[in-house]
């Protein structure tokens, strides 16, 4: 693997705002093609953290994106990818002689996606649509009847076109409008406009007053009459609490029973994550897989230097750090409305404080930032370990999302 290296990630969402996969590629420093022997590496490090000997791709129904060569045909690194999960990217200058073609009729035979990019469309020889699955695109809004046409062409060859470079929701719309997915950059953290609601709902006063509960050390009788009020609140915190992302051998089944095996501090965690997950107001769903993986992110990375509750509080900081923009409210708002840790409050006001710099690691990443290098060179969190969180999050987002 390429030790100094990063993974940084783009979501893909569908027509109807799903998060359907990801692009994972090594963060660059500067525009040049990326070296064979660091392609190699990068698929190597995706097989091994996301495919399991017994449980097979963990990555649920999610499709993964990487950039490849036919070059890379033979390297042992590509068999152990999931194909039927798995869009590899080419140039269109890979299908300009018969040995590449080759290559790339091999690989569709043996079940992967082929990505075509930098390609005019329109200029296409029509055989080349019979050798890929996707075709990426650069959207102009200007034009769009052109392009709902070419992309009418394209559908008809059973080629998925997906647009790159997405820069505001109101162009996410227009290529949902052409039935394109969209790679969408650092528009995932952006709220969509025109929220319905904002602020809290019942049910998200509900989760807070059982927080503050918790963080009195409140009687377990009074926490149940709280959520005795909301019976579906209580059966997704408890489909939450018995996911395969906690890993229990014993299914919890009351409250009570949640608080007799975890004890109270780990019932705060996922009273955050359910916080979130509570939000009625219409915000796109790649916000909120955002602000659980963000969560787990910063967990995993500060697991192995601190207590396991101060790992918990790492997490409800990842979570928070993202709820204003969820619940469509000022930071200072959400932090009124209840009482939290001051370690969690400075990561989340400043980025200071112990969490800060481990939330602040786990947000680069998002970002495609170069601070990703400086912050774990500070945290002394090699590479590796980042890929490994930064993946391993991504899994168990995935698990908790299908509870």
């Amino acid at each position: 693997m390429s030790q100094n290296k990063f993974i940084v990630r783009e979501p893909l969402l569908d027509p109807k705002q799903k998060v359907v996969g990801y692009q994972l590629s090594w963060q660059q420093t500067k525009s040049a093609d990326v070296a064979v022997e660091e392609i190699d590496s990068l698929i190597a490090f995706v097989a091994d953290e996301l495919n399991d000997p017994e449980k097979g791709y963990l990555l649920a129904d999610s499709t993964i994106f990487l950039e490849a060569m036919p070059g890379l045909l033979q390297a042992a690194s590509l068999k152990k990818l999931a194909p039927a999960n798995t869009v590899l990217i080419f140039s269109k200058r890979y299908f300009g002689d018969q040995q590449s073609i080759d290559a790339i009729k091999e690989l569709r035979g043996l079940g992967f996606g082929i990505c075509l990019r930098n390609a005019d469309a329109t200029a296409l020889d029509r055989s080349i649509f019979s050798l890929i699955t996707h075709f990426e695109v650069q959207i102009d809004g200007a034009n769009l009847a052109a392009q709902a046409k070419t992309y009418a062409a394209l559908k008809q060859s059973n080629v998925q076109m997906v647009a790159r470079n997405i820069g505001s929701w109101q162009s996410f719309e227009a290529c949902a409008a052409l039935g394109l997915s969209s790679f969408v950059g650092k528009l995932h953290l952006t709220p969509r406009p025109n929220l319905t609601q904002k602020g809290l709902n019942t049910a998200q006063a509900t989760i807070l007053q059982l927080m503050d509960m918790i963080r009195k050390n409140a009687d377990i009788q009074q926490l149940e009459t709280v959520v005795k009020r909301d019976a579906a609140l209580a059966y997704k915190l408890l489909r939450y609490i018995n996911s395969a992302g906690f890993g229990l051998r014993t299914e919890v089944q009351s409250l009570k029973h949640a608080v007799t095996i975890l004890g109270y501090s780990p019932l705060y965690r996922w009273l955050s994550l359910l916080l979130a997950t509570s939000s009625s107001n219409g915000n796109s769903p790649v916000l909120l897989e955002t602000a659980i993986v963000r969560g787990r992110f910063a967990e995993l990375l500060g697991q192995p230097f601190m207590s396991k509750t101060e790992a918990e509080n790492l997490f409800v900081a990842g979570m928070f750090s993202l709820l204003d923009r969820l619940l469509g409210i000022p930071m200072e708002e959400v932090l009124s409305t209840i009482q939290l840790p001051e370690a969690v409050v400075e990561a989340l006001v400043s980025r200071g404080g112990v969490f800060g710099p481990y939330l602040a690691l786990a947000e680069a990443c998002e970002l495609n930032s170069m601070l990703v290098q400086s912050l774990s060179e500070t945290l002394k969190i090699a590479p590796q370990d980042v890929n490994k969180a930064h993946l391993s999050s991504l899994v168990w987002s995935k698990n908790i999302s299908n509870a």
